[in-house]
């Protein structure tokens, strides 16, 4: 067994929320680099979508199955191979000559980060187990971060003449040494162990996780479908507005999970989450409908506000619903939401060519309220749920 550097509570805290920084900044990182990507191996728009697409996939894979490994392996080692076979993954896009090469780094590039996305909410929610809104939704906010300064570094960092490929390596070579103190950092194991009487927390295809796998799916089909065609919502508009709009959605999505944070365990969390993806969908609604520039930039900034404590606060009802399944249930959760991220945004671009983008946007909105109505469904979970 290794020697454990650190044994306390803080310490895998910081740890996780280093890694989500960057899984944030790496999930930013194709998509910024996307132009010098398609010059480099000659590829279209089509091509990076099934990139894209591939990445995605194997995301959700890795969401999935990262939470039944730790209930077998132990999260230290999940997690350390997680964000391992991440930075493998970056390393190969990096050094990948020929196109179907780079389209292979996708796998592993998707199976780590899906892996470390489910695996370090099942931390804090093992971690945080009396202030699981507040946890969850500061843990959210460093993806925010890495999400926020992956567009803003890489492209300065591009204009300054440093090759893309550089910057892809750099950033695998950044993961290894934290992916090396997740095995040595002490931290709730995430095994599930049954008592000898057999009981254990019924999971199966209970209403309330399809429920929540529905709303978070809901969700993030929402939220990406709006982060990736924002600017081209706002075709009309000079592309510095449009791009300033797109960076103040993401301003708003950061400070709602800071106000969540806050917050978010003086209030009820699963009324929270409905509240708050509701809210979304509506103001989503007038962005779209209402006629003047300035007041629909500032509706996209409520919403991204509104959209902030919804994903966090659905993983912290699992967390509350499903007490001693909470790897499991926060691969499965993570799974479902990449899933949705999968299916609806690329569907947004033959939607904009049938009826319009406007109307592809709504449908975003629609997600958003079907998340709310997902939510209700959900129900306190009783003293005892044991079977």
């Amino acid at each position: 067994m290794p020697v454990l550097l650190v044994r306390r509570k803080g310490a895998a805290a910081v740890l996780g929320c280093l890694g989500f920084i960057l899984i944030g900044w790496s999930g930013l990182l194709i998509p910024s680099l996307i132009r010098s990507v398609e010059l480099d191996f000659h590829k279209t728009d089509g091509d990076i979508g099934l990139f894209y697409f591939v990445y995605a996939v194997c995301y959700a894979t890795g969401s999935f199955g990262g939470g039944l490994l730790t209930e077998r392996l132990g999260r230290r080692t999940v997690l350390g191979l997680a964000l391992g076979i991440h930075a493998l993954g970056f390393a190969a896009l990096a050094i990948a000559p020929v196109w179907p090469l780079f389209l292979l780094a996708a796998i592993p590039a998707g199976l780590g980060g899906g892996e470390m996305d489910g695996g370090v909410n099942g931390l804090f929610l093992d971690l945080f187990t009396t202030n699981r809104g507040r946890g969850l939704s500061a843990l959210h906010l460093f993806y925010g971060v890495g999400a926020l300064l992956s567009p803003f570094f890489v492209g300065r960092l591009v204009e300054a003449g440093v090759a893309w490929q550089a910057i892809v390596f750099g950033t695998a070579i950044a993961m290894l040494p934290v992916a090396l103190l997740y095995t040595l950092t002490d931290m709730p194991t995430g095994h599930h162990e049954v008592a000898e009487t057999g009981s254990r927390i019924r999971v199966g295809f209970a209403l309330p996780l399809v429920a929540l796998a529905i709303a978070i799916g809901c969700y993030v089909a929402a939220e990406i479908g709006v982060s990736s065609w924002l600017v081209r919502f706002l075709g009309s508009a000079p592309l510095t507005t449009a791009t300033g709009a797109l960076s103040l959605f993401w301003l708003g999505l950061t400070l709602g999970r800071l106000m969540s944070a806050v917050l978010g365990d003086r209030f009820d969390h699963l009324r929270f989450a409905v509240i708050a993806a509701f809210v979304s969908g509506v103001a989503l609604f007038g962005a779209v409908v209402v006629p003047d520039l300035t007041v629909s930039i500032a509706l996209l900034a409520v919403v991204g506000f509104a959209f902030g404590p919804v994903y966090p606060l659905i993983m912290t009802v699992a967390g509350q619903r499903f007490p001693g399944r909470t790897a499991a249930i926060s691969g499965l959760l993570a799974g479902a939401a990449v899933v949705g991220g999968t299916l609806y945004p690329p569907a947004m671009g033959p939607l904009s060519e049938t009826v319009g983008l406007g109307a592809a946007m709504v449908g975003a909105g629609v997600l958003a309220v079907a998340s709310a109505g997902a939510l209700l469904l959900v129900r306190r979970p009783p003293a005892l749920n044991t079977a």
